[in-house]
């Protein structure tokens, strides 16, 4: 098979899907409720990539080196029968990995579900312990004790969970330790996630982020960590392991050590256009390619025209002012 590597020789190895835009939660950071309202218009179902366009597009990109792919939103349990759409996944010939990233708000009826189509591992998005605190972070209600019941499911009936944590400074920073303290004695996958000039809407600066080095810090107060290797090439954690434990701790360093010089995802949005970093401002149109009489050959060759010629380096190249005036996508759009 022939590797497809961008301008700076970067291979495309990894496709994330969403396969929505709704999200049940407004977190602040994410889809503050003051932009994303009760009157906000999110694409129409006939906007969506079908479950059949998705397979068909996702078969293209594995035809062309992808490995792993990840289900990302919105949030993509709002997706009706999701499980399908799994199924049809794991089908495909060449597909090592399939991942589902979510907020875990309906993880507890559906892990069941989810198992049984073929899932493996699970991201659960989870940025405090504090009720109080993590209520008014997702704006929507919601106690951190649904999202552990949920959790503590997936592991049930034997997903591989790992937990997500954004931290953003004044936000939920106090809740550091107590994250660690809690999945350590759980067992599961913690990783920090410093907070991300994603999208135009969360207010994002510098002087709101908690870096991997401050983060390491906190925790070595309480814990011994020692260093684990990348377990691939190209791997975006900075992974360590509680010493006498095989319980691991991860950093995801967008912004204080980004990793834009190993990155080989990637996107395609929930209406099926295909975007080459998260940040990015602009995407290519697959949906308009899956609806015309195009041939899967000529498909091929427009998404290894667009990755050839990728250039995206966003996190190398961030600074105050170009955060502040890039125009870029929002997270809710195009997934994590």
């Amino acid at each position: 098979m022939t590797v497809i590597t961008d301008k700076f020789g970067r291979p495309m190895k990894d496709l994330r899907i969403s396969v929505i835009d709704r999200c049940n939660f407004r977190c602040r950071y994410c889809m503050p409720k003051e932009i994303f309202g009760r009157d906000f218009v999110f694409m129409p179902k006939e906007q969506l990539l079908s479950f059949e366009e998705i397979e068909h597009i996702a078969k293209l990109f594995v035809d062309l080196g992808i490995k792993k792919i990840r289900l990302t939103g919105g949030e993509p349990l709002l997706r009706r029968d999701l499980p399908v759409l799994i199924e049809k996944l794991v089908r495909i010939e060449g597909v090592e990995d399939i991942g589902l990233t979510t907020n875990g708000s309906l993880l507890f009826n559906m892990a069941q579900k989810l198992k049984d189509a073929g899932l493996k591992r699970v991201n659960v998005s989870l940025d405090a312990l504090d009720n109080t605190l993590f209520k008014s972070i997702n704006d929507s209600g919601v106690g951190p004790e649904k999202i552990l019941k949920g959790i503590e499911k997936a592991k049930e009936v034997g997903l591989e969970v790992k937990v997500n944590m954004v931290v953003k400074k004044g936000m939920n920073d106090e809740e550091i330790v107590p994250m660690a303290m809690y999945f350590k004695e759980q067992g599961i996958a913690l990783r920090y996630i410093e907070f991300m000039d994603v999208g135009q809407s969360n207010g994002w600066n510098f002087n709101k982020v908690v870096t991997k080095k401050e983060i390491f810090q906190e925790l070595s107060k309480h814990f011994e960590m020692e260093a684990v290797d990348p377990a691939y090439v190209g791997e975006v954690a900075k992974r360590y392991r509680y010493i006498g434990t095989n319980t691991e701790v991860g950093f995801i360093t967008s912004v204080s050590n980004s990793f834009c010089s190993s990155c080989t995802r990637a996107r395609i949005a929930a209406d099926g256009k295909m975007y080459n970093c998260l940040f990015a401002e602009n995407g290519f149109d697959f949906r308009q390619s899956l609806r015309s009489k195009k041939t899967d050959e000529e498909i091929k060759k427009e998404i290894m025209s667009i990755w050839s010629n990728r250039t995206d380096r966003y996190s190398d190249e961030r600074t105050e002012e170009s955060a502040k005036h890039k125009k870029k996508i929002e997270m809710s759009y195009i997934g994590g």
